[in-house]
């Protein structure tokens, strides 16, 4: 069996965990591949003794079985970045904090091994947004899992953002930004500016503003069929947009749209997970005081 593996942004700590966790493939006699950005934080005593080869973002890694993301949402994000089109089924393992879509524990890392390796696991698939523009953005990987956002610049006034849908205009939005996110994007920035909370499979887009000015600005959810342009005023020339957390400066002129990608992502899920169970646990749903 081949598994790739991305981290980033270990701790001292994480030391012994990424120890066991290659040992544990060892033992499994799996064949291990590591990203460059990964080895860079490892300390080299604990690659000593296992056998690895590496791997660069824009490598194919077509041939790899599975693909294990250490870290947290923002290191699953990035390992979306290396898997791209082959669509290689990514595990979450969380060394950080929250964690939406990183679900498995240190402490469960070893029953997951033996989950994946006996075939009991099953595969979610999840929807991605491509970035289209009249300059190349982004490019080859003008994708993102979780959303886009256009943002002021600067902190000193408002923008304008004009939104059509397939065409037709929807509103023009006075606020600090805008995000387009996916189901999967709607428990990251999108909830923090009072989107909803939208199941992965419901096929949608959710449009939410940042800040509005107009107090009777709400989020939209829009069908992923739709596609999505932008006309953009203020008075800075100069605007930030992201896909999940990557960065761009660009002006007014450059053209942009928003559409499904024809590729998308596909999470591992082992057995007793499942989206709503997540939620309980992430948003302590369900716990009073009282309780």
């Amino acid at each position: 069996m081949r598994i790739g593996i991305h981290g980033r942004d270990f701790q001292a700590k994480s030391s012994r965990f990424i120890e066991k966790i290659l040992t544990l493939l060892a033992q499994r006699k799996a064949e291990v591949c590591l990203s460059s950005k990964f080895i860079k934080q490892v300390k080299s005593s604990v690659l000593e003794n296992i056998k690895y080869k590496t791997f660069e973002l824009g490598d194919s890694l077509r041939n790899l079985d599975f693909f294990f993301s250490l870290g947290g949402d923002g290191t699953m994000l990035e390992s979306v970045t290396y898997i791209g089109k082959t669509e290689v089924p990514i595990l979450g393992v969380n060394t950080g904090r929250l964690g939406f879509l990183a679900t498995i524990s240190r402490d469960d890392i070893e029953g997951a091994l033996d989950f994946l390796f006996t075939g009991n696991y099953r595969v979610e698939n999840r929807t991605l947004l491509r970035l289209n523009s009249s300059t190349k953005l982004f490019e080859p990987n003008n994708f993102a899992l979780n959303d886009f956002t256009i943002m002021k610049k600067d902190t000193s006034s408002m923008i304008t953002v004009h939104v059509y849908v397939d065409g037709e205009l929807l509103n023009s939005y006075w606020s600090d930004g805008i995000i387009v996110s996916t189901p999967t994007g709607s428990t990251g920035y999108s909830l923090s500016c009072g989107g909803p909370l939208v199941y992965p499979k419901s096929e949608s887009f959710i449009i939410t503003a940042v800040s509005p000015h107009n107090l009777g600005t709400r989020p939209i959810v829009i069908s992923d069929k739709s596609e999505i342009t932008f006309e953009i005023e203020g008075r800075s020339k100069k605007y930030l947009i992201s896909l999940d957390s990557r960065f761009e400066t660009i002006d007014d002129s450059v053209k942009l749209k928003i559409k499904k990608e024809r590729f998308g992502v596909r999470l591992i899920q082992l057995p007793g997970q499942h989206y709503f169970n997540t939620l309980r646990q992430k948003l302590n749903w369900g716990l009073d005081i009282r309780n």
